[in-house]
């Protein structure tokens, strides 16, 4: 299994490393640099934002297609904000629907995703099995994560989100442009996330992004042998 691990800051990249022994080494790559650990998963600080995120994934992903060794899969990984109280700080979710939240119209009748207007796609769903290998192995809950452009700030706005999305347990800015260019390139892909702030006002007093990286760094230090045995034709 050749495995991409995308986070979002340098930050992130350097919690999931620390699930591995040993020095990473850098392969600088067009527009990217990976780090890639001594177990040979290659991690990528892909940047801020889902455009950011899909141009990034997406270069690496292609470097390797070119290269002959294309990946098995790409894993959205880092810190999220989690819906209360469904998903506490300091847990973990892993995402069986990842959902783009804000790409559509915002009409006089409410927001209107891109697919009611006629194109576009606003959800990808990793492979079953693999979610529910990420769960038994990280004790992280299963659910949908999504994906903004703009973090929430305000209940209003935590609120409106689980109207049109029950199922949410999380919400970053990432894991719909990983997902988008991981589909491109026809990999699976998995999203886990650690809980570092509640969705709803900004309290940065009340976030715990240590104990979220904290939590990110051990699940990926029992997540490894679940990716390992998982093989594309469980999809």
């Amino acid at each position: 299994m050749r495995i991409l691990v995308a986070t979002a800051v340098p930050v992130e990249r350097d919690a999931v490393a620390r699930a591995f022994t040993g020095p990473m080494r850098e392969i600088p790559l067009p527009g990217v640099a990976l780090n890639r650990t001594p177990g040979g998963y290659d991690l990528l600080a892909a940047g801020v934002g889902p455009a950011l995120a899909a141009a990034s994934t997406a270069a690496a992903l292609t470097a390797a297609a070119l290269e002959g060794a294309p990946y098995d899969l790409v894993v959205s990984a880092g810190i999220a904000g989690g819906f209360q109280p469904e998903a506490p700080l300091g847990s973990l979710v892993v995402a069986d629907e990842i959902t783009a939240a804000d790409l559509g119209a915002e009409t006089a009748d409410g927001f209107l995703p891109v697919t009611e207007l006629g194109f576009g796609t606003v959800t990808h769903r990793p492979p079953q099995s693999l979610v529910r290998a990420a769960v038994s192995a990280t004790g992280a809950r299963p659910g949908t994560v999504l994906t903004v452009s703009t973090v929430t700030g305000t209940a209003a706005r935590a609120a409106a989100l689980l109207e049109r999305h029950p199922a949410a347990l999380a919400e970053a800015m990432e894991g719909f442009g990983v997902a988008e260019a991981a589909a491109a390139h026809g990999v699976p892909v998995l999203e886990l996330r650690a809980v570092s702030n509640p969705v709803g006002p900004r309290d940065r007093a009340a976030w715990r992004i240590g104990d979220a990286l904290s939590a990110l760094t051990t699940a990926f230090g029992k997540l490894t042998p679940a990716l390992e045995s998982w093989t594309p034709h469980d999809q």
